[in-house]
């Protein structure tokens, strides 16, 4: 199933999903003007397509005690192939790296890192970023406050054919 393919039916249930991954199949069916079988049915299909790649709680950082986010460009030493490899399987399992990114352009990598407070940014800096294998450079930008977090894909943007 591509995602061009699906009616305004299916991008309704995926959109009042992204609104709410919690709704009854009762309360979908009633937001996209379905019955409850016919909505059940379309969200099966969804869910089993690559479409639909998992469901999740979103939490709040701040009332995690994690009220810093930054963004680190990282340069590695090496473009090739097992050095890539290997600084993407050192990075999967540290819990305060939650997004990584190659980059084409003048650094290799972009992470999203979280932490709490500025000893424990220098932790992580120090301890975890530097030594991953192949960086030769870790550039931070510190974040002053979220202004736009977001989740939702802007399916209504997407062309059908």
């Amino acid at each position: 199933m591509q995602i061009d393919k699906l009616d305004s039916r299916d991008l309704a249930i995926l959109n009042a999903l992204q609104d709410n991954g919690r709704l009854t199949n009762t309360e979908l069916a009633e937001k996209v003007n379905l019955s409850q079988s016919a909505c059940l049915r379309r969200l099966k299909n969804l869910e089993d397509s690559p479409i639909v790649s998992s469901y999740t709680v979103l939490l709040d950082p701040r009332s995690c005690g994690l009220a810093g986010t930054a963004f680190v460009m990282v340069t590695l030493e090496g473009q090739g192939k097992e050095s890539l490899e290997n600084f993407e399987l050192a990075i999967r399992d540290i819990p305060e790296i939650l997004e990584c990114y190659l980059l084409a352009g003048q650094h290799d990598y972009m992470l999203r890192i979280i932490f709490s407070d500025s000893e424990d940014l220098e932790r992580i800096h120090s301890e975890i970023l530097t030594d991953l294998p192949g960086v030769v450079r870790v550039q931070s930008t510190l974040t002053l406050r979220t202004v736009k977090r977001t989740t939702k894909l802007p399916l209504q943007q997407i062309r059908r054919t």
